[in-house]
């Protein structure tokens, strides 16, 4: 008969753990039992393990070139010492990365860099050094690092990369740590991301919005598709689904604005299972709210972008000075396994999930697990709240609230700036009714508080910097945004939200079938509508008139080229309106809000086309939004002064002239428009 006997060595509480230890003696070895109990729900173990099947716990297991963290649940399989991820299996699953991939392309973080000597270069942040910071059955954290030195071909930075695996998760997390130390090469930094390239015998379903997922087209069908006017979009002729013949698949079909890109991925129909990229805050991505950028598309591939000049162009690069410091942690993020059986049947079952889990995860932001001192816990950041109020003088009053507004913390600069801003944290939220906000979790810092309001033109920025510490809760008081005006309104044309939506939207061609949802999506994320304005306008631009026109149906969305005989040239819009009176010695005002620019330059006259320009942009933009299927890219405003001696009683034209040519995809995009009587006090 074997004989047991226990005695209590150790009893230790702590303020999230309570350890019992008990030690058994049996015989002549002793076994160590940990029983733990956690209320921390940030560690977000899961909540549906099974009491009579003991979890694993993590491990961690290496040999020479490879190591693998694994929880019973999922397993991640990553180079030595260069931190790609080769491998991920899920409950027991073959590798669900693409396996024709070099090992170094499956599972990576890459960022796209370039100097005037070298052009863009892409470096896939390969580490030279390989560390496991934590390792216990609770939580593993390894790092793959890099230094850079004098002479090295990499980007001028040093690289920290982290790969997190927690006791019970469906999934994994990952952050990078870059640092740019003063006095190495000047260089831009243009893309920074998260790629993972999945296995496209395996799936086959792509859901990045209610809205938008579906069965998706494969690469041999892009392969064999026809390639359009950019090697993005091609046209589908013999799809392995018939069903998709005459679609275009293009990887901007499926873009995103940030405030909205929280989760998105693939599901396997066969294996009943999904692989989705969560990112539980903005606080790292480049751009701000509005910052529109890529997701998931063909390949299978599933991405997670940090810093890109997609919808912005270069002013949105990260621009290095040859004296500048420079450090930032990019995540985490969090890649999410799940499975349900009737995926097989309805795949947006596990779309469903991947959006609750992806709420619990925003909800433990920031996470309490990351190892790195670079990334600010909870303890060490900060809060913010108050009430916007807007005042437009010859609307209201008093200032009222200024509800459903953006409101944001941003690196210090000018009304507008967050729009630019790449190198800094930004934080931003969304005011109630009574246009309260709260904004937290900010890390230490300076920053200036920045706002837009719908149905305003222009943008906010408090008078003052606000300097954020840990633990402080500032409370400010007295925000009010005093709307751009002049003078009362003669007539508008749009709405001011920073989006051409609301003007008319052709059907693409005929040629290009247009992929049935279960529900329509948006009409602009179609290809190919630059050219249906020469269509509609095969002779003679667009002429709109205030009082008779409409903007939804004669305001075409975006001023484009037009193909005459083979050659793209500029555009002349007029806008005709009537005055009954005019000052002649007056000050009126033109309010022009653009939504989006590329390449182009937009000139204002009035009532002589011949003229020297009242205005000019000049030729600026590089946003791309028309090619890329979007409905704005960096939003500019200008406040337009017009002297009453350049109007007429009776009937005005206002013309807007496109200059540039060459190109199909040189747009203006309008956000509003607002002509001001004279100036007078009110």
């Amino acid at each position: 008969m074997m004989i047991l006997k226990m005695n209590f060595t150790s009893v230790a509480v702590c303020k999230n753990t309570i350890f019992i230890f008990l030690l058994f003696q049996i015989s002549f070895n002793s076994i160590l039992i940990q029983i733990r109990f956690s209320n921390d729900s940030r560690r977000l173990v899961d909540d549906d393990t099974q009491a009579d099947s003991p979890s694993p716990g993590v491990e961690l297991v290496r040999d020479d070139q490879h190591v693998v963290m694994s929880n019973g649940i999922v397993s991640i399989r990553l180079t030595v010492p260069g931190g790609a991820v080769t491998n991920i299996t899920y409950n027991g699953s073959d590798n669900l990365l693409l396996p024709e991939d070099k090992e170094a392309d499956r599972g990576h973080w890459n960022i796209v860099w370039n100097t005037t000597e070298r052009g863009k270069i892409i470096d896939n942040l390969e580490g030279t050094s390989y560390k496991v910071i934590v390792q216990n059955e609770n939580q593993t954290e390894i790092s793959f690092t890099r230094t850079w030195t004098v002479g090295s071909s990499n980007a001028p930075l040093n690289v920290d990369k982290r790969f997190v695996m927690l006791r019970d998760s469906p999934g994994f997390y990952s952050y990078t740590v870059l640092e740019r130390l003063k006095g190495w090469p000047v260089f831009d930094l243009q893309n920074g991301r998260m790629v993972f390239k999945l296995d496209g015998t395996k799936f086959d379903y792509m859901a990045m919005s209610d809205v938008r997922q579906r069965y998706m087209p494969t690469s041999e069908d892009r392969e064999n598709g026809e390639k359009l006017e950019y090697k993005e979009a091609v046209l589908l002729t013999n799809p392995s689904n018939p069903d998709f013949k005459g679609e275009v698949d293009d990887k901007y079909l499926y873009s995103c604005d940030n405030k909205d890109n929280k989760v998105h991925g693939w599901v396997s129909s066969n294996l009943s299972s999904g692989f989705w990229m969560i990112t539980p805050s903005n606080e790292f991505r480049s751009g701000g709210p509005l910052k529109q950028d890529l997701t998931s598309h063909v390949g299978p591939t599933v991405l997670s972008v940090f810093i890109s000049t997609h919808y912005a162009g270069v002013d949105l690069a990260l621009k290095f000075e040859s004296q500048e410091y420079w450090k930032k942690v990019l995540g985490p993020v969090f890649i999410y396994l799940n499975s349900d059986a009737s995926a097989k049947t309805n795949p947006s079952v596990l779309w469903s999930d991947a959006k609750k889990r992806m709420l619990k995860e925003v909800a433990s932001w920031p996470y309490s697990f990351p190892n790195s001192k670079e990334f600010v816990k909870s303890e060490q950041r900060g809060a913010l709240s108050g009430q916007l109020l807007v005042q437009d003088r010859f609307v209201h009053k008093k200032p009222v609230p200024a509800s459903s507004s953006y409101v944001g913390l941003a690196p210090p600069g000018k009304a507008g700036s967050w729009q630019f801003e790449s190198k800094g944290y930004q934080f931003w939220t969304q005011t109630d009714e009574d246009g309260s906000f709260s904004i937290k979790n900010v890390t230490a810092g300076n920053y200036s508080l920045f706002a837009w309001v719908p149905g305003f033109v222009g943008d906010y920025k408090h008078a003052s910097d606000i300097t954020i510490t840990p633990g402080s809760d500032i409370q400010t008081t007295n925000l009010v945004f005093d709307a751009p005006r002049n003078g009362p309104t003669l007539w508008e044309l749009g709405i001011p939200d920073r989006s051409a939506a609301e003007f008319f939207i052709p059907d693409p061609d005929s040629r290009f079938k247009i992929h049935q949802y279960k529900q329509p999506v948006e009409k602009f994320r179609q290809y190919g509508l630059w050219a249906r304005y020469g269509e509609l306008y095969p002779q003679k631009d667009l002429i709109f008139t205030i009082g008779c026109s409409n903007y939804s149906q004669d305001w075409f969305f975006s001023q484009v080229t037009r193909n005459v005989g083979g050659q793209y040239v500029g555009t002349t819009w007029q806008i005709l309106f009537d005055l009954k009176n005019v000052d002649k010695t007056g000050n009126y005002t033109l309010q022009l809000a653009l939504a989006s620019i590329h390449y182009a330059e937009l000139q204002v006259r009035w009532n002589n086309p011949k003229s020297a320009p009242h205005f000019t942009t000049g030729v600026i933009g590089k946003d791309n939004a028309i090619a890329r299927h979007g409905i704005r890219g960096l939003y500019r405003f200008y406040t337009i002064p017009v002297q009453g001696s350049s109007l007429l009683v009776g009937t005005n034209t206002i013309f807007l002239t496109q200059t540039q040519i060459n190109s199909p995809f040189i747009e203006v995009m309008y956000d509003y428009i607002r002509l001001e009587g004279p100036t007078v006090s009110h």
